[in-house]
């Protein structure tokens, strides 16, 4: 016996919700959106839980109450001037309900409604600090961050005072190493804030070296190194990611070739040759403007490269409780051993950053609009108009404050 019936009545009158259909068939990221579609905290109650986040759960309420709190610093602090800071409404202070931010970011959408835009753009913000927290790449950087580097230390030697890239064959002087071992919480949201692929973006540059050598001659002869070391293969390169504003190839190969045999005769580090070969190289190279990424500098050049690197994870440090159980009671047969080996470890692929540079680009790098201060400024820009929104950014300079 059915009970269901076809039948298109309704308590309200019917309607479709044109803005969400088109977000969501146009792939619309929801951190352009001006508002939710939720009408109750019943409705609130079950959009979290299908999110992920079931209030009945112990300790769910006051992880929520702090991510609120959390993300209101942020837009505090980050997007506000403050003579601005002021104007948040006094609503988004009351971490009580967290799930009211959701029903207030739903009201009276037909039409422009400060509250409702502020508390938008506060839940913009937890989205970015959920994904932060519930990543698995993120949660063992610790172990990443080892395994990344284990390699790299592999040909980068410190020798007193100074510093060599080395593969046994040739050893190149490195005028700067520097290793980007964790972008902190607040600069991996800032990143993903200002991404139009929002939250599923992946962040590239977690972890990274930028080497700097003398020239933009051993930088190539750098890359090359990495290649015969198998840090760097195409089978490893993202290649949609790899980004070449430093060296014009064809030029290289015409001032390499021209002097190789120099090179070959040379008894003693040709440093002399080599910054010759780098003025014969400035004077025939075409500007290599390859560059998508908004925030940096036009005058920025360097060669960078994305890696993928295999990450491995013991079982111990997972702390897999299903794991743990097995282990328990000697029962690992059960377990599905197309995802769980035996051992319990897990693989995955890591990206992280290689980035070469010439002294000469590195020193122009520490001022002005190549800056990283000028860089992060842009990105905080970026991220402030796209959270806040065109209607509440408008609102706020025609505010006297």
């Amino acid at each position: 016996m059915h009970d269901l019936q076809a039948s298109l009545k309704t308590a309200q009158r019917f309607s479709l919700n044109w803005t969400y259909l088109n977000a969501i068939a146009r792939g619309v990221s929801v951190i352009d959106l001006g508002a939710l579609a939720l009408r109750n905290l019943v409705d609130a109650r079950q959009f979290a839980r299908e999110y992920g986040y079931d209030i009945e759960q112990p300790g769910v309420l006051d992880y929520l109450r702090r991510i609120q709190r959390e993300a209101l610093a942020f837009v505090r602090e980050q997007f506000l001037s403050p003579a601005q800071q002021p104007l948040l409404p006094p609503e988004l202070d009351d971490d009580s309900q967290p799930l009211q931010l959701l029903v207030l970011a739903s009201q009276r959408s037909h039409r422009f409604e400060p509250s409702r835009l502020w508390a938008c753009a506060v839940l913009k913000v937890m989205h970015g600090l959920f994904y932060i927290d519930n990543s698995l790449k993120l949660r063992h950087f610790a172990a990443i961050r080892q395994q990344v580097f284990a390699g790299l230390d592999e040909v980068i030697r410190v020798e007193g005072e100074h510093q060599y890239l080395s593969d046994g064959s040739i050893c190149l002087p490195l005028v700067h190493v520097d290793r980007k071992r964790n972008k902190g919480r607040h600069s991996i949201l800032l990143k993903l804030l200002q991404k139009p692929e929002y939250v599923a973006a992946d962040i590239h540059d977690h972890l990274g070296v930028r080497l700097t050598l003398n020239t933009r001659i051993e930088c190539l002869l750098a890359l090359d190194l990495l290649r015969r070391a198998h840090l760097v293969t195409l089978t490893n390169l993202e290649i949609s990611r790899t980004r070449n504003t430093l060296v014009d190839l064809l030029a290289a190969k015409e001032v390499f070739t021209r002097h190789r045999a120099e090179i070959d005769r040379s008894q003693d580090y040709p440093q002399a040759l080599l910054q010759q070969m780098d003025q014969e190289l400035a004077t025939i190279s075409q500007a290599q403007a390859q560059r998508d990424n908004p925030h940096s500098a036009a005058d920025f050049q360097s060669l960078q490269l994305t890696v993928r690197k295999m990450i491995h994870l013991p079982a111990a440090e997972l702390g897999s409780t299903h794991e743990r159980n097995a282990n328990a009671e000697g029962q690992l047969e059960g377990l599905n051993e197309g995802l769980i080996a035996s051992s319990g470890d897990i693989s995955f692929f890591f990206a992280y950053e290689i980035q070469l540079l010439d002294a000469a680009s590195f020193e122009k790098s520490q001022q002005g609009a190549a800056s990283h201060e000028a860089y992060k400024q842009r990105q905080v820009e970026t991220a402030r108009r796209r959270v806040l929104g065109p209607e509440l950014l408008a609102w706020l300079q025609a505010q006297p404050c």
